[in-house]
């Protein structure tokens, strides 16, 4: 199934997209192309906004999208493996583990699931700017992302059942 029909079911059933993803069984270069992909999109929702700020304040656009490109590509795909990891430390310290592979794409898909909402977010940045809309649109985006990345836990961890150490890692 496509990626863009997987996103899409997301939005009605968050947890079986996920349990069908897991069902495809375990794959890194799955996974990691899930983030990358969503780091992808982040840099792009950036661009408006770079770009306004650009020409309001009159100074050159390339530096600007050289740092945008740097962090969201290179540093944040790395945050969110360390992120992914304490999400499945504080799953088993609160008694509901789930696997290494499972918390990572639970995560991971969340981010990917979310990025069309990160997009308008960052459309409202460039075109409007500051203000009420786009604190809604933000709003809107990050309780997307928590109800994609928490069903999608929940899934993972109902899916696996009690001995949870299969995608372990």
């Amino acid at each position: 199934m496509p990626v863009t029909s997987d996103i899409v079911a997301s939005y009605r059933r968050p947890g079986r997209t996920l349990r069908a993803l897991l069902a495809r069984g375990v794959s890194e270069p799955r996974a990691l192309a899930y983030v990358m992909g969503a780091c992808g999109v982040m840099f792009i929702a950036q661009l408006p906004k770079l770009a306004r700020d650009a020409h309001l304040k009159g100074t050159d656009l390339e530096p600007a999208l050289g740092g945008a490109l740097l962090a969201t590509v290179i540093f944040l795909p790395l945050i969110f493996y360390v992120i992914a990891g304490l999400s499945q430390i504080v799953a088993r310290g609160i008694g509901r583990p789930v696997g290494g592979y499972e918390s990572r794409l639970a995560l991971f898909w969340a981010l990917l699931a979310a990025s069309p909402l990160a997009l308008l977010n960052g459309l409202v940045a460039g075109f409007i700017g500051a203000g009420g809309a786009l604190t809604l649109v933000g709003a809107v985006w990050l309780a997307v992302f928590l109800w994609f990345w928490t069903t999608g836990l929940r899934a993972a961890r109902n899916r696996a059942g009690p001995g949870v150490e299969k995608g372990a890692v």
